[in-house]
């Protein structure tokens, strides 16, 4: 069985061996350094999606990772065996656990729908609004349940969900409401924040430095709010840019700014 304690000290070990301080293993591995602090203290084992890369770095191989310890030849298979049975136990539990946790999450949202449906009924004699809380929480439940049931390998699901059903369900709501504006607008608003989402999945995709992503992140906002601001003004004859937008503008750029340093501070070895 896996020792998380034993691992985050070999872990430290062969890192002090390497001369690597966390913050640079962090940015060789392109995660943050607390993450490998957590290791580093026994909080919580590398993902496996990283674990051979941080071997190679370490000069060690996966078996000794998951060993805590350096391993001879004699007992190398041995170990193998072991360490392989622990991981599959270890996942095994993780998707037992978020099978469980999914199920009860769309329970509890199948039964708001109910509520709404029999108090919508109770109080009408029929259904009318119910429909409209209704499409909402099968929306969320739609975007939400990848990320709850596959972890952070769900992530890019739930967005990939939201990119395809949000504008489906802008219509719903729209002809529920028999509102148009709510489809027309709300999907054209929609739409460029689509487009602003898959940007920073590709800032943070590319770019090693989480800190000089951030910055990038808020710096990509500005112009992104000033594009949905000529999306309503064109739309709802609002004005483009008044003192709100400017003083919400002038944040974002500080923000990014801030992380830009941090990332330069963090880059000469100033922070760590």
């Amino acid at each position: 069985m896996m020792n998380q304690i034993e691992i985050g000290t070999f872990i430290a070990k062969c890192r002090k061996e390497k001369k690597l301080t966390q913050a640079q293993l962090a940015e060789k591995l392109n995660i943050t350094d607390r993450a490998v602090s957590k290791w580093e203290t026994g909080k919580s084992m590398p993902d496996a999606s990283i674990m051979l890369e941080l071997c190679e770095i370490l000069g060690i191989t996966v078996n000794e990772l998951l060993s805590g310890e350096k391993i001879d030849m004699e007992s190398y298979e041995k170990k193998a065996d072991e360490n392989l049975i622990a991981l599959k136990r270890k996942d095994e539990n993780n998707m037992t656990k978020n099978v469980v946790i999914s199920i009860l999450f769309s329970a509890a949202l199948l039964t708001g729908i109910l509520v709404c449906l029999i108090c919508n009924i109770a109080i009408s004699g029929n259904l009318t609004w119910s429909f409209i809380p209704a499409s909402s929480i099968v929306f969320a439940w739609a975007i939400t349940f990848p990320g709850i049931i596959l972890g952070k390998r769900g992530i890019i699901v739930s967005f990939i969900s939201f990119s395809v059903f949000i504008v489906p369900y802008l219509f719903l709501l729209g002809s529920l409401l028999k509102v148009k504006e709510v489809f027309s607008i709300g999907a054209a608003i929609a739409a460029a924040f689509i487009v602003f989402l898959w940007i920073i999945v590709a800032v943070f995709k590319r770019m090693e430095r989480k800190l000089a992503a951030l910055g990038t992140t808020f710096l990509t906002a500005i112009p992104f709010m000033i594009l949905v601001n000529v999306i309503l003004s064109n739309m709802i004859e609002e004005p483009v840019f008044d003192v709100w937008d400017m003083l919400s503008a002038f944040i974002l750029l500080i923000l990014a700014f801030v992380f830009f340093l941090c990332d330069y501070a963090k880059k000469k070895g100033w922070v760590k």
